[in-house]
C-alpha cells in the first residue's frame, strides 16, 4: 500500500464522518447500527486505501464502501434472523427551543422517508441530502438513470401526499 494513499484516505475520513453517519442512519434506521457501519467503513477504507483512485472524490468511495457493507449485513441478517430498528424520532436529541423545532422537522422528514420503500429512501438521501447528480446516484446504486428519476418522482409524490 502506498503511504500517500493511506495518508489521503486517513486525512479525508474525519470530514466525511457526519455524512457517512447520516447515510448509515437512513439505511439502517438505527443510530447504533449507523455507528457500527461508519466504523466498519472507516476500517475497510484504511485497509484498502491502495484501492482509492487518487484525484477522485473520497466521499463517493466511502459511500460505496458503506453501502456494500450494509447490503452484506442485510443479506447475512436475512439468513440469521429478522432485525429490529429504532424509530428516527428516538434517535433525535432535544436541546432548547430551536433544537426542538429542528428536531421536530427532522423527525417528520425522517419518519416520512422511513415509510418509503428502501430503494426510494436511499435514492432520495443520495440526491437530495448528499447532492449526488442523477448520474452519480445511478452509478452508486448500480441502476439506470431512468430508475433514479422514477424513484425520485415516486418520492416526491409520496411526500406531497403527507402535507
Amino acid at each position: 500500500m502506498s503511504e500517500s494513499s493511506r495518508r489521503e484516505v486517513r486525512s479525508g475520513l474525519e470530514p466525511c464522518l457526519a455524512r457517512l453517519w447520516r447515510y448509515a442512519v437512513v439505511l439502517s434506521r438505527s443510530p447504533d447500527a449507523a455507528d457500527d457501519l461508519v466504523q466498519s467503513t472507516c476500517l475497510r477504507a484504511i485497509e484498502r486505501a491502495d484501492q482509492f483512485a487518487a484525484g477522485t472524490r473520497l466521499d463517493r468511495w466511502l459511500f460505496a464502501i458503506l453501502r456494500s457493507i450494509w447490503i452484506n449485513e442485510v443479506r447475512a441478517r436475512k439468513v440469521r434472523e429478522a432485525g429490529g430498528f429504532v424509530e428516527a424520532e428516538d434517535a433525535l436529541s432535544i436541546d432548547g427551543a430551536h433544537a426542538m423545532e429542528v428536531n421536530r422537522m427532522t423527525s417528520e422528514v425522517l419518519m416520512a422517508l422511513g415509510r418509503l420503500p428502501d430503494a426510494q429512501r436511499e435514492t432520495a438521501l443520495l440526491v437530495y441530502a448528499e447532492g449526488y447528480t442523477y448520474a452519480e446516484a445511478a452509478s452508486a446504486l448500480e441502476i439506470p438513470i431512468g430508475t433514479v428519476m422514477s424513484r425520485l418522482a415516486a418520492v416526491r409524490t409520496a411526500l406531497a401526499r403527507l402535507r
